[in-house]
């Protein structure tokens, strides 16, 4: 029989949560996590301290596996967090061709800050749209909401495990 792993495990709440409460109660909890994931720390780091004081050299270093980049990460995470704030505010977002891995791009140091400044808007984006859902729109959106904040959590787990690998944190 397969262990659950803890991701396994907050994922299954995750998208167990709306289910199980009222839209208004929903919003509050879902806005905070969309927070902690990006710019308040709780639990677990935020994007934000996540990719803070990096060079182009330490944001693009790779071990020698198939795992991303820092800068990679980011550039996924623009370009979901993206995709889902055009998606939240009603306008036209490209469909997906299915090529995931063409998400993951490395940057120069401009480029780099460039990228987590757009990361940080479109975050601000979401939170901001997000707090203005009407009791419907929190009720079709709360899964979604719960796994971009899942997702960014994830994904800032490996940007703070190639930090401490490389003695890059804190």
């Amino acid at each position: 029989m397969k262990k659950l792993s803890f991701l396994d495990i907050l994922l299954c709440l995750c998208l167990s949560i709306p289910h199980l409460l009222k839209a208004q109660e929903i919003q509050p909890l879902l806005e905070q996590n969309i927070k902690y994931s990006h710019n308040e720390e709780n639990w677990y780091p935020s994007i934000t301290v996540a990719v803070s004081g990096l060079t182009a050299d330490q944001a693009n270093w790779k071990d020698d596996s198939e795992n991303h980049s820092i800068s990679q990460l980011v550039s996924h995470l623009v370009y979901w967090n993206g995709r889902m704030l055009k998606s939240m505010k009603g306008e036209e977002v490209p469909p997906f061709d299915g090529n995931n891995d063409a998400t993951f791009t490395a940057f120069t140091q401009e480029e780099f800050e460039e990228m987590t400044k757009e990361l940080d808007e479109i975050l601000t984006g979401i939170e901001e749209v997000t707090r203005e859902f009407n009791e419907e729109q929190m009720k079709g959106w709360a899964p979604s909401l719960a796994n971009i904040a899942s997702h960014n959590a994830y994904h800032t787990g490996q940007m703070v495990f190639i930090r401490k690998q490389n003695g890059w944190w804190r």
